[in-house]
């Protein structure tokens, strides 16, 4: 294991530059990535309201998509290096202010992602059994700061959206729990996956089979289940020249459609669970008098530029569940701005603006918080380039000598029991061997108690 040796490092460097970044997902830590690999002298110190790092590919991805989670260990090597300080169990805004953090530093990068579900909008959503898709996804992937139980009692579950979220969430609800432990769930989303009760999973689309947002390897996971048929009906399943324009120039989009095409009609095998895709089909109301009933939704049809309008046709779907799964979304920070209608903090290139639209010194944004919940993991690579260039320019003449240990001796005067990378080895280490009698790959640790209990 690397230990950073501040005071050696401080020496070395006659005009350290520190940057603080809140929030250790992959924006978080390609950000520090970005700054440390620069020609500036710069330690970064990664400060995250979890004990644990890694953000949303530790508590947004499926967990039987193993490999999404390798990203982890190009994460764990950034934050190795000795110029890296991860503080886990810091709550901006709680344990520390905004005000104090730009005391120890001079900038601060927001990195704080997104994790809340946008709402539908429509009637009946507020009812028992109508779930956002985020809640759900921290459940299975046991976030720390989410209940060990799931009502899993609906025997007929809609899926409202065309994304992969959409997908993990269909395809976990359609799996049977022992198709799960090959996977890192610990032992009560195994116990709560087998009281479940869902044998039919609809996901709906709002437009047509050329526009969803499936990845191909995501789509076709679907059929990999020996316990699940997927079934795609015809009706609206609909391709007009625009939707084949929009394939031709994009090659994803043009797999997607022929998986999709390949299915149309396809009767269910008798497998013992269904996944059904219905495309041209937009959320009306929730019903239900104590708790979900019912979905009504109304067919669209396209318009011939790839947007949709209702056509008036309406059908009432017997669900027990609704699970809206239309985009994340990311929440206001205190101390700073935000445009409630974007989801985001507004900004200039990663640069935050005030009320005024003008750059708030030494304060900076990057990832979702900063362009709203789209792109793949892979696509916060570029975004953090184009902050940091933004903030080395602007923030190297004006660097002042700072004590790296300063923020350390604060938080444990607040009385805060702050997790290092240290810390997160000694989980990952027993999250490992926890696997290793069933042949695993780990057990996740749930609860935050029981992560800073592990890590000591």
């Amino acid at each position: 294991m690397l230990v950073p040796n501040w005071t050696v490092f401080s020496q070395t460097c006659s005009m350290t530059l520190r940057v603080a970044v809140v929030g250790a997902g992959p924006a978080g830590i390609y950000t520090a990535d970005h700054l440390v690999k620069s020609d500036t002298g710069v330690s970064v110190d990664i400060l995250e309201r979890l004990p644990a790092p890694f953000g949303l590919v530790r508590y947004g991805v499926a967990p039987d998509h193993p490999r999404i989670k390798e990203i982890v260990k190009a994460l764990q090597r950034v934050l190795a290096n000795p110029r890296v300080r991860l503080l886990g169990n810091v709550d901006l805004g709680i344990d520390l202010k905004l005000d104090e953090l730009r005391t120890y530093y001079d900038a601060v990068v927001i990195a704080t992602g997104a994790m809340t579900d946008r709402p539908l909008g429509i009637v009946g959503e507020d009812l028992p059994g109508s779930f956002g898709a985020a809640d759900f996804v921290s459940w299975y992937d046991a976030h720390p700061d989410v209940p060990r139980s799931w009502p899993l009692t609906a025997k007929s579950v809609a899926v409202v959206g065309a994304g992969n979220v959409a997908l993990d969430v269909a395809r976990v609800l359609a799996k049977t729990a022992d198709e799960m432990l090959t996977t890192d769930i610990p032992e009560h989303v195994h116990a709560g996956l087998q009281a479940n009760r869902a044998t039919d999973v609809h996901v709906f689309a709002r437009r047509g089979p050329a526009y969803v947002k499936f990845s191909p390897l995501e789509l076709r996971e679907l059929a990999h289940s020996p316990n699940i048929d997927v079934v795609v009906h015809p009706e609206g399943f609909e391709v007009d020249k625009a939707s084949m324009e929009h394939i031709a120039t994009n090659k994803q989009a043009k797999i997607v459609l022929d998986t999709l095409a390949n299915w149309v009609g396809r009767e269910p095998t008798g497998k013992p669970h269904r996944i059904h895709l219905h495309f041209l089909e937009q959320p009306v109301t929730i019903h239900g008098d104590h708790r979900v009933e019912a979905l009504r939704t109304e067919r669209t049809q396209l318009v011939g530029d790839g947007t949709v309008i209702g056509t008036g046709e309406e059908t009432v779907w017997d669900v027990q569940a609704v699970y809206r799964a239309i985009g994340y979304r990311s929440t206001p920070l205190p101390g700073l701005p935000f445009d409630d209608t974007a989801g985001v903090i507004p900004n200039s290139g990663g640069r935050v603006l005030n009320l005024a639209d003008e750059p708030i010194p030494s304060i900076y944004v990057t990832g979702w918080i900063k362009r709203g919940p789209i792109g793949l993991i892979g696509h916060t690579k570029s975004d953090a380039a184009e902050t940091v260039t933004h903030l080395l320019a602007e923030t190297r003449p004006t660097a002042t000598k700072r004590e790296p240990q300063a923020i350390e001796d604060h938080l444990t005067d607040r009385g805060v029991d702050f997790t290092t990378f240290a810390h997160w080895e000694r989980v990952d280490a027993h999250e490992l061997s926890l696997g290793r009698p069933t042949k695993r790959p780990r057990v996740k640790v749930a609860g935050r108690e029981e992560m800073l209990l592990a890590g000591r």
